[in-house]
């Protein structure tokens, strides 16, 4: 009898356990093991920004802007994030990317203000534009900072809050 119990118990258990599995957008954002140049030293933010305006008022897609630096494990993180799975799918139909770089926190901080947000606490910092240049969104309490504790759902979330709502075929 006791032995019967014992194991309609770890039955119960085992079944418990498995139904409470995460799904795949639970996890938190994949490690990075490469780190690329996201932040070309000489890229000339203000041209690939109005190139991406120009493209997004015509697509109606959303500009991001992600200001950080090749230095910022996070930044590496996020990005990877925007390009994989589902978050990937969404990204690549609704935005487009410019990365800013900022250097060691003296590079572009003329873009910085013109777009509305801070560096105060960490980077990556996310701001999104609507097609005209307006900003739509600031990251000015961190909330990008720490990418690498990030959900993929809470991502997923963000991204379908704010993707544009009618996409022009490109």
């Amino acid at each position: 009898m006791k032995l019967g119990f014992a194991i309609v118990l770890a039955l119960c258990s085992v079944t418990i356990c498995l139904a409470q599995q995460p799904s795949a957008n639970d996890d938190v954002l994949k490690p990075v093991t490469v780190k690329t140049d996201l932040y070309p030293a000489n890229a000339d933010a203000n041209k690939e920004i109005e190139g991406a305006l120009k493209v997004a008022s015509d697509t109606n897609q959303r500009v991001m802007l992600i200001f950080g630096g090749n230095w910022c494990y996070d930044c590496h993180v996020l990005d990877q994030a925007l390009h994989e799975g589902d978050a990937g799918k969404i990204f690549k139909d609704h935005f487009l990317l410019v990365h800013v770089d900022i250097g060691e926190a003296d590079k572009n901080l003329d873009l910085v203000k013109k777009y509305e947000t801070t560096l105060d606490f960490g980077v990556p910092t996310v701001v999104l534009l609507n097609g005209s240049g307006r900003v739509i969104y600031s990251s000015t309490k961190g909330e990008f900072e720490p990418a690498r504790k990030m959900m993929k759902k809470d991502l997923l979330a963000f991204l379908n809050e704010w993707k544009s709502t009618v996409v022009i075929p490109r």
